[in-house]
């Protein structure tokens, strides 16, 4: 009873619209923390958040945040596409000097409902293969499109030795619609609690409102003793159990 207590409080606290996908399946959320196959934030009294940016790399946009993020010190996580990498390795060549942190969003940004296995790992090591080519590093975090998830998802994922990585789910920005730079704001700093997983996108659409925001929530996360993080910096610092304690 408890658990279905929970399960309930959850979905009706977060609108359907916003996770069309997502919410069909929240009841197994915790089936897969506790596998530690899958992250969607982690509890932790240490001030940490993780930015992380989705669809990239983009010519434009992704520089700008990059700018912005170096003129803070502070790091994160892009979950990039091989389609994207391909056409723009100079991009990520210069994320990853950076010391930013490159994750795998997938090679051409499919929808992943009803995705066979099959098609899914060589979305996945076609997209390795590209991120490999350019940094010399193998990507082992692993974001799918839209924050679908189901069975087919995680377990593909992690038999390719991949963390799956979501986002906490009162920190969606909601960059991707483009609702303005306040809003933006007010989506991230009135919520933010250490450990978050906060999601952005540097790419798949007009990003001019996300680096104007982020002038602004970057310092003000600072200001109030956060440290900016990248997503497996967040897991080590906070020493949570994952997938990878298992391998």
């Amino acid at each position: 009873m408890r658990r279905l207590l929970v399960v309930f409080c959850l979905m009706v606290s977060i609108p359907a619209f916003l996770y069309p996908n997502t919410i069909a399946m929240a009841k197994d959320r915790f089936d897969y923390e506790q596998t530690g196959k899958a992250i969607w934030d982690i509890p932790t009294s240490r001030p940490l958040v993780a930015l992380t940016f989705d669809d990239g790399p983009h010519p434009i946009y992704t520089e700008k945040i990059m700018q912005v993020l170096n003129q803070y010190e502070a790091k994160a996580t892009f979950f990039v596409t091989g389609a994207q990498v391909e056409k723009l390795p100079g991009v990520l060549k210069e994320l990853s000097r950076h010391g930013h942190e490159i994750g795998n969003h997938t090679y051409h940004h499919f929808s992943m409902g009803n995705m066979s296995k099959s098609v899914l790992r060589a979305e996945i090591k076609q997209t390795e293969k590209k991120i490999f080519e350019v940094t010399g590093v193998y990507p082992r975090l692993f974001r799918p499109v839209e924050g679908y998830y189901d069975d087919v998802i995680i377990e593909t994922a992690a038999e390719e030795q991949y963390q799956v990585i979501m986002w906490s789910w009162h920190q969606d920005s909601r960059d991707w619609a483009n609702p303005g730079v306040g809003n933006i704001i007010q989506n991230v700093l009135p919520n933010i609690h250490s450990g978050d997983i906060i999601l952005f996108h540097d790419a798949g659409g007009k990003r001019l409102q996300t680096i104007q925001a982020l002038e602004v929530i970057i310092p003000a996360l600072i200001e109030d003793g956060y440290e900016l993080v990248t997503v497996s910096d967040l897991i080590k610092l906070t020493n949570h159990w994952t997938l990878f304690d298992h391998l």
